[in-house]
Formats: structure tokens, C-alpha cells, sequence
């Protein structure tokens, strides 16, 4: 099944019967207006059954007595009809096929097709109407196969102000659930999810693992720096409360009426966010630790020289940074949209994380050199004694 922008996006449906596939196809959610205007503008779906065919249907226990193999009564019935690849003749460099054809032809009228002769291993001759029911039915335009499954291609585009979250849920509830729970599509059927959909849950893992990794290559650094495990957990409080402030923004952007997805780009403005946060906490842990080195402060009134000390910079520092991201969000034209989610959550990001950063940092930081101080007084007073 595809799903996706203007491009459409697909869901395929595999299987071994095209008539189980079909059906998949077919379900009322893909047919009923009152679905459609949810998730889909327009509908090319790969389902037209319009081209007119003769279908032979073989009576295999009528065949197995007479000794004729399905392989062998297909190769009559094309060689009688249109003829078949014998074999290849190769002359002055050039291969040239060998056609076995039949002399007198026939047509593709069924009552033809029923008075067609078969030989069989014994030498003797029969109608294909004795062995086959010939009858006239519609089959699809094309056959698609995928891994040498028969495969049946579906295709939407989501209309705009919806995302592809939504239409991938809606998909799954209105359709594949209740398709599973009938038992329509069992093994050996499955459906694939193809195009924006399936592009979205690659980026969505690579990108969940790269953010990981610029979490880790973050703290390691800061654990270089302060010399210490422990500080680098109080510095990193910042980056959940980043990520809340991505979502905000995001929120907000949505709530006045500017869609804007979670798509690859949006995804990345939390990346970024993970290595840019950090430095007003590192501002604050690094000159507390400062003065009370250098100044001989309690570790209470160190945090709050270096709250007083820091906050100027700190807010010349993120209001710089946002108001350098802010065209992302505000350019107009087309192809804006394209960066505007990732302008709108370094921007929220920022501006939240900052502002929270202030509070629970070095509430956090008080806690945990009193909890330090206190377990390093336990353990000199246990070596004195």
C-alpha cells in the first residue's frame, strides 16, 4: 500500500491468489466516499478489472487420467492459439526464435477453444472442452508481481492537513484490523506498507538511533570536562525538557491554523536540539563549580552567583539563536514548509528548555552536591573510624 504526498502513497498486497488480493483491494473502505474523504484525494487504485479474457479452468482429475500436466495442456492451448517458443537458431550472429504455430488457427470464441485438439502421452486426442471449462470472464489491465508473488498495488494521497501518522492509523484500524479479524488476509497474504510510509519508518529508526548517539557523544564529552559521571546527569535534564518544548511549538503551530507534520526534517530539529541545549546547563554547572573552587562558596550560594552571573549571556545566547531560525518559520513561498518544522522546534525547544533550564538545574545541582557532600562525610567519618 502506498502512501504519500503528491506522489501518492501505496499499500501492496502480496500473496499467491489474485482473488484473495483483490478482495484486499476491494474492501469498502477503498470504495464508500464517506471513507475516502478522510484520507484520500483522488483514488488510482491498480484494481480495474475491465479487460475481457477466456478463462480455462481444468478438470484435473479428468487430466490426471488421461496422463496431461497442466504444463503440457498450457503449452498446447498457447501453441494453438498464438504460438509458442520452440526453440532459438542462431545465424550470422543473430539469434532467431523458432515459432511453433499452429496451421489452422484459432479463434478466441469459447465454443473454438472447446473443440481445440489435446494429445495426450498415449497417442490419442481429445477436445479441451472434455478435460477444461472454457468460460469468458474480466481480468485485470496488468498482473503485478513482487519476489514472485502476485502482488496488487494501492494508492492514496493524503489530502492536505493531514499527516502520514494519521493516514497510516486510520489504515490500520478501518482496514488491515478488520481485514485480519475476518480472515481475508492470512498466510501466505501479507500487506506492505511502500512509498512516504515506508520512507518515514526508515527515517524514523535511523533517525532514533542517531539521536541516541548524539546523547551519548554529548554526555561523554561533558564527562571529559567536569571530570565527572555525575554532573553531565544534571546537564542532560535540559534535553527532555527541549524535546518538551519541540512538541509545544509544534502544537502551537497547528493550533493556528499552519499545518506542519512530523515528518524527516521535523525529526532533525530534535537532533539538533540534543547538542545545543545543553550549554546554558553547562554555563550554570561550570561556573558554580568555579566559584566554589575559586571563591571557597557553599555550594547553595555558588549555584546562585552563577545563576545571577550566567543569565545575561544565557539569554543573549538562545535569543541569537532563535531569531537566526526564526526565517525558517516565518519565509513564505513555496518549498517554506519544507524547513518550517524544523525552525519551529529548535525555536520551541529553545525558548522552553531555557527558561526551565533556570529552575530545575540548579534545583538539581543543590541536591545532588548535598547528596555528594553528605555521602563523602559518611565515608571519612566510617575511614576515621
Amino acid at each position: 500500500m502506498e502512501v504519500g504526498d503528491a506522489a501518492g502513497e501505496a499499500s501492496e498486497q502480496i500473496g499467491r491468489d489474485g482473488v484473495v488480493c483483490q478482495e484486499v483491494g476491494h474492501h469498502p473502505f477503498f470504495r464508500q466516499p464517506a471513507h475516502l474523504h478522510r484520507v484520500v484525494d483522488g483514488l488510482p487504485l491498480g484494481l480495474d478489472l475491465g479487460n475481457p479474457e477466456l478463462r480455462i479452468a481444468i478438470d484435473r482429475r479428468r487430466a490426471s487420467e488421461l496422463g496431461i500436466s497442466n504444463r503440457d495442456l498450457g503449452f498446447s492451448v498457447s501453441a494453438l492459439v498464438d504460438g509458442v517458443k520452440a526453440s532459438s537458431y542462431r545465424y550470422q550472429g543473430k539469434e532467431i526464435d523458432i515459432m511453433l504455430v499452429s496451421q489452422r488457427g484459432f479463434g478466441h470464441r469459447t465454443h473454438e477453444l472447446e473443440q481445440m485438439p489435446i494429445a495426450t502421452p498415449d497417442g490419442q486426442w481429445v477436445t479441451l472442452g472434455s478435460i477444461a471449462t472454457v468460460s469468458l470472464g474480466e481480468g485485470p489491465s496488468q498482473i503485478n508481481h513482487k519476489e514472485q508473488q502476485r502482488t496488487i498495488t494501492i494508492r492514496l494521497s493524503p489530502p492536505a492537513g493531514m499527516s502520514t501518522e494519521t493516514v497510516l492509523r486510520i489504515l490500520e484500524q478501518d482496514v488491515l484490523q478488520p481485514l485480519r479479524s475476518s480472515g481475508v488476509i492470512t498466510q501466505p497474504y501479507s500487506v506492505d506498507m511502500a512509498g512516504s510510509a515506508d520512507s518515514l519508518a526508515t527515517a524514523i529508526n535511523t533517525l532514533g538511533s542517531t539521536f541516541l548517539l548524539a546523547l551519548v557523544i554529548s554526555f561523554l564529552l561533558m564527562a571529559a570536562l567536569f571530570e565527572s559521571f555525575l554532573y553531565p546527569f544534571v546537564i542532560m535534564i535540559s534535553v527532555p525538557l527541549a524535546a518538551f518544548g519541540g512538541v509545544l511549538g509544534l502544537a502551537l503551530m497547528n493550533g493556528v491554523g499552519v499545518y506542519q507534520p512530523l515528518d524527516t526534517m521535523t525529526m532533525m530539529g530534535f537532533i539538533i536540539l540534543a547538542g545545543t541545549v545543553v550549554n546554558s546547563a553547562i554555563l550554570i554547572v561550570h561556573k558554580s563549580l568555579q566559584q566554589m573552587r575559586n571563591n571557597g562558596l557553599a555550594p547553595d550560594a555558588a549555584i546562585l552567583a552563577a545563576v545571577k552571573t550566567r543569565i545575561r549571556p544565557i539569554f543573549l545566547t538562545v535569543s541569537t539563536s532563535s531569531l537566526a531560525v526564526l526565517p525558517l518559520v516565518l519565509a513564505p513561498g513555496a518549498g517554506a514548509e519544507v524547513y518550517r518544522g524544523l525552525g519551529t522546534v529548535v525555536i520551541g525547544g529553545l525558548l522552553v528548555s531555557t527558561v526551565l533550564t533556570l529552575f530545575l538545574v540548579p534545583a538539581l545541582l543543590s541536591l545532588v552536591m548535598s547528596g555528594r557532600g553528605y555521602v563523602l562525610a559518611r565515608w571519612r567519618k566510617n575511614e576515621e573510624t
